[in-house]
């Protein structure tokens, strides 16, 4: 048996070498941890924007500054526990599968789509997202919403639908497998 200090493949490696029946069971436990890390990014990421949006409706600045802040709250309780949900089942499920992330097309794709929608995530919407949040904190006291709320609020949405096109590309992808 390995030592304690093995990085944890190493560990799955032996796991595997023995025919332990662990094995099946440790990858549905991944299985399990992709679908439910899946779920919680994508409903997350969805849910949020229609509660942004239909507060951004009102332009009632209370309404606002809750909903940015529920914004904030949601994607540290959901959308990061489900992407690295999805990264460490997906990579493991590849890894038990025995299939290459970057040598099996269409996870080679997948990854692809899935840094593409990082970064959009990383550079853009998540700078506009805490630049509202900072705005609405502000303008829920006084009640006088800056014409620079609404421009990042329209950013806002509009790269997140193009962010939220990868994430398409990529469930294509991991049902047809084409």
């Amino acid at each position: 048996m390995p030592h304690v200090g093995l990085p944890i493949w190493h560990l799955l490696d032996y796991i595997r070498s023995e025919g332990y029946t662990l094995n099946f069971t440790l990858y549905q436990a991944l299985l399990y941890a992709h679908i439910l890390g899946v779920i919680l990014l994508a409903g997350n990421i969805t849910i949020t924007a229609f509660w942004k949006v239909l507060a951004d409706m009102t332009k009632d600045a209370k309404q606002i500054a809750f909903a940015n802040r529920a914004v904030i709250i949601a994607d540290w309780l959901f959308t990061l526990p489900g992407i690295v949900l999805t990264l460490v089942g997906g990579i493991g499920i590849s890894w038990m599968g025995q299939w290459p992330l970057f040598e099996v097309s269409w996870l080679s794709w997948s990854v692809f789509w899935f840094v593409v929608a990082g970064l959009l995530w990383m550079i853009f919407l998540i700078p506009l997202q805490i630049r509202q949040s900072r705005a609405a904190k502000l303008f829920a006291e006084t009640g006088d919403i800056p014409d620079s709320y609404w421009r990042d609020a329209r950013w806002w949405i509009a790269i997140g639908l193009i962010a939220t096109i990868p994430l398409l590309i990529i469930l294509y992808l991991m049902v047809f497998k084409p």
